[in-house]
């Protein structure tokens, strides 16, 4: 880990905080929501106020991810629905696996997320 000081900064302002892989730094909690930063690069909150800043986003995140699985989860169900009535296999294996590959970029986490989406989609497969 670095930390550096530019000539101009304060001596009592935190110094730059450097966290090598996910390049997170420290920042004032104005800055703390950066849209324009990739998803591995989140500032370090120097203070109280930044965390709360980051669990808003957290949140907000989370709330869109529930809506998005609802979603998931019914478009999966009327697919499957379809194929068993038009009498096909109401699961299609290459296609989970196709799924569970874009989760694998995630890491192990990923591909267990990967498994849970496809579960819920999938209902209770004929049983009564």
């Amino acid at each position: 880990m670095t930390s550096t000081l530019s000539s101009n900064t304060p001596a009592t302002q935190a110094p730059t905080t450097t966290i090598p892989v996910h390049r997170r730094t420290r920042i004032s909690p104005e800055q703390a929501i950066d849209a324009t930063a990739t998803p591995d690069e989140v500032p370090v909150p120097a203070d109280q106020a930044g965390i709360d800043t980051l669990r808003v986003e957290i949140d907000a995140i989370d709330a869109e991810l529930v809506r998005l699985i609802q979603r998931r989860t019914a478009i999966s169900h009327a697919i499957g629905t379809a194929r068993k009535t038009l009498g096909g296999p109401r699961i299609v294996y290459s296609r989970e696996m196709l799924i569970l590959e874009r989760f694998r970029a995630l890491g192990p986490a990923g591909t267990d997320l990967g498994m849970l989406l496809l579960a819920m989609g999938r209902g209770k497969l004929g049983r009564k």
